[in-house]
């Protein structure tokens, strides 16, 4: 069995093929985490301290007991409020302005097979995999956690995600929550984490975790080009082929926030999860919220084993669909052939010299749809530009095809530009704030996707083209970072990025649900949308 439960101790195995994840529930009702590493048969408590430390303070049902404090013991997941003065993972404000509440053992489940997350990518596993959930409850204000862990053996992955249910009477309001912590009594480590820019993302930056914060995240509405949400704790002596390593990947494809603190006493802690800028999540009465799942893995064997853990886990349990074990085509982009500067018989003849080169696939780019012509106009109109191409969608596929080529299509659905239709007839269903001139980005505003119905349209303007022709392939590109995080569609402006990318995965969800013999790729200006949970619906990133 994947996850393991000691009544008596109370204590909680979570065992992959190489690995065991232990938690407790201690005498008090908090949830302590006891060990993460290589496999053991044996309880982990004994790694627990207790002693009376200075300016840490005690539950107040500890009594007299000034050795217990949440201060300095390892916590499976820290909240606000508890006396743990480090990084928590948890915080909820309530409609008068309090922060501070506790989190206490209800309950728990174990089921076969790999929890699912409503709306949102998630791992995935038919066999081999373990479910275990554990309820944890604030008696006070009615916040109920539901912490979900998902054991897929084969790849050595543990998962994490957190449900917030607000069973009270009010509103509540999630102003900051990570979905895995790790918390370490000892050991010196590097953080490993990868940054870059536009055209030359994720280069490698390893650096000790000292005394103190150090973090890396996105602040950009996606996971961006500056930042990835992949980071690995390494001991200081990990190579490439031998040494402990911790991993920890991000299904999410908006902001983020990953950190590591160094405590007074030597201690370190690790969150990810989401960014808390830009995010107040507001969870009326009896409504839940949840957290996008994060995949962590551990070797003792070096970083090139680690990675090969995530490879498989990826390429196994995030990708989907025919694509995922297929060989892709060869393919030529007509951007960088001609960028805007083409129509239906120049694309023709290109499609024929690059079956000559043993081609495949030929992916018609930006500029054949509405009045575009240069990246002025026309993003949110999603038919072809017939005039420009000297013949109808159908018509130039067809030719294509009769050159030997696979035929594909460029879209940016989540943009819209000023000068176009759509604008025109809907300006409210851009992200804008009121009385204040947006900022543009490529000179494109960006759609409200946390607006259902502008997801709807999208839809159904998007499968009308592809209903069109044969189409064998879509290129789903987003070009620019998001700013002015407004829509008037909103009950409350916190939600709104969330939402947003709520929104973007149930387009993409739908698309390729309806369209499952398309090849989809993932494309952000090249890599700065390249996640795990861009993986789940498009099985190739173009980066």
């Amino acid at each position: 069995m994947a996850v393991l439960y000691n009544d008596t101790e109370k204590i909680f195995s979570l065992n992959t093929k190489n690995t065991t994840y232990q938690i407790k529930v201690d005498s008090y009702g908090y949830l302590l985490h006891l060990y993460y590493g290589k496999t053991v048969n044996t309880s982990m408590e004994y790694m627990l301290t207790y002693s009376d430390r200075s300016f840490s303070g005690n539950p107040y049902a500890a009594g007299n007991d000034r050795t217990y404090s949440l201060d300095v013991l390892p916590q499976e997941f820290p909240v606000q409020g508890t006396g743990d003065y480090r990084s928590v993972a948890l915080i909820i404000r309530e409609e008068n302005g309090c922060c501070d509440f506790s989190l206490h053992y209800k309950g728990h489940s174990i089921t076969d097979g790999k929890y699912s997350l409503k709306g949102l990518p998630a791992a995935y596993s038919e066999e081999k995999a373990q479910t275990l959930e554990i309820v944890l409850k604030d008696s006070r204000t009615g916040i109920e956690v539901t912490l979900l862990y998902g054991v897929i053996e084969d790849c050595d992955i543990i998962t994490r995600s957190v449900k917030v249910k607000n069973s009270g009477s009010e509103n509540i309001y999630i102003e900051k929550i990570a979905s895995a912590c790790l918390d370490f009594l000892y050991g010196n480590y590097d953080a490993i984490t990868f940054y870059g820019r536009h055209a030359m993302e994720r280069n490698i930056n390893r650096t000790p975790v000292t005394h103190g914060i150090q973090s890396i995240g996105s602040k950009r509405g996606t996971s961006s080009h500056q930042y990835n949400p992949f980071v690995i704790l390494a001991a200081e002596d990990a190579t490439e082929s031998a040494g402990e390593c911790y991993g920890a990947a991000f299904v999410y494809s908006g902001n983020f926030l990953a950190g590591f603190e160094r405590d007074q006493f030597d201690q370190i802690r690790f969150l990810m999860g989401l960014s808390d800028e830009m995010f107040s999540y507001r969870l009326g009465i009896g409504e839940e919220f949840y957290a996008p799942e994060v995949l962590l893995s551990y070797t003792d064997m070096g970083l090139n084993r680690l990675s090969q853990n995530f490879h498989y886990c990826i390429r196994e349990h995030i990708c989907r669909g025919q694509y995922k074990d297929q060989l892709r085509p060869v393919l030529i982009n007509s951007w960088e052939a001609c960028y805007f500067d083409f129509n239906g018989e120049t694309l023709c003849q290109l499609a024929g010299q690059a079956a000559e080169l043993g081609i495949e696939l030929l992916v018609l780019d930006d500029g054949w749809f509405g009045e575009r012509n240069d990246d002025n106009s026309s993003l949110g109109d999603w038919y072809a530009n017939e005039k420009k191409l000297g013949m109808d969608l159908k018509s130039l596929s067809e030719k294509i095809h009769k050159k030997g080529l696979l035929f594909g299509i460029w879209i940016e659905p989540e943009m819209v530009s000023e000068n176009s239709r759509l604008y025109r007839s809907h300006p409210e269903w851009a992200l804008q704030i009121p009385g204040k001139k947006p900022v543009r980005g490529r000179n494109q505003l960006i759609l409200d996707f946390s607006n259902p119905e502008v997801v709807q349209y999208m839809f159904d303007s998007i499968s009308s083209v592809l209903c069109q022709c044969e189409i064998n392939y879509v290129k789903w590109d987003m070009n620019r970072s998001i700013s002015d995080v407004y829509s008037i569609n909103a009950v409350y402006q916190g939600n709104v990025l969330y939402d947003y990318m709520l929104g973007v995965y149930s387009l993409l969800d739908r698309l390729t649900g309806a369209f499952p013999d398309i090849l989809w790729e993932g494309c952000s200006g090249g890599g700065g949308r390249f996640d795990a949970g861009m993986m789940y619906y498009t099985p190739q990133i173009w980066c």
